[in-house]
């Protein structure tokens, strides 16, 4: 079956994402594991495992068809072990290739919400790594200049739920955005960055 564009472009913006948050990740001084970030609750080495997380979720999830329920504990705690932008590398390298599978976007995956289109999953996922990778940056102080395209992929999936994510912890309150901000500045505010 012959990708869609939707899935070209979901599949596309998902890998940039990722290939964003590697460049960060390998850019973590041995210093910088314990720095605070922006997300308040997690220093840099909590927020790569969460990213990792993230990641590793979507083998057992979009390749085999697993639940939430199935998989249990397996992904709690720190995963990252000795060697953290090695594991980030596996765990971001088997997520693509679980999602570029033929097919896999037109799945249907079992999240903890309920079903859902694999293509949705993999939009909210590009979503997070795009803005954890301003997380990242900030954190590590590297270049916080997101990529066009994923700030406006990324404004558009979140903005209808935007507001649903104060609840899970991972996103602050929405902020008014600075006057004149551009379209980075409101995407960050939307998810309540101080850019």
């Amino acid at each position: 079956m012959a990708a869609t564009t939707d899935e070209r472009q979901v599949a596309r913006r998902h890998r940039e994402a990722l290939e964003l948050s590697t460049s960060r990740v390998h850019a973590i001084r041995p210093d910088q594991w314990d720095a605070p970030t922006p997300c308040t609750d997690w220093s840099v080495r909590e927020l790569v495992n969460h990213l990792a997380v993230e990641q590793l979720w979507v083998p057992p999830l979009v390749r085999d068809g697993s639940t939430i329920e199935e998989q249990g504990d397996r992904f709690d705690g720190d995963q990252l072990g000795e060697q953290p932008a090695a594991t980030w590398d596996l765990a971001a390298a088997g997520a693509l290739r679980a999602f570029a599978e033929p097919g896999a976007l037109s799945r249907t995956v079992h999240l903890s919400s309920g079903p859902s289109s694999t293509l949705a999953y993999c939009a909210q996922m590009t979503m997070d790594a795009t803005v954890h990778a301003w997380d990242l940056s900030r954190a590590i102080g590297a270049d916080e200049q997101l990529p066009p395209e994923l700030v406006e992929f990324a404004a558009r999936e979140v903005r209808p739920y935007a507001a649903d994510l104060v609840g899970t912890g991972l996103f602050a309150a929405p902020r008014t955005p600075s006057p004149g901000a551009d379209a980075q500045g409101e995407l960050l505010a939307l998810l309540g960055r101080r850019p």
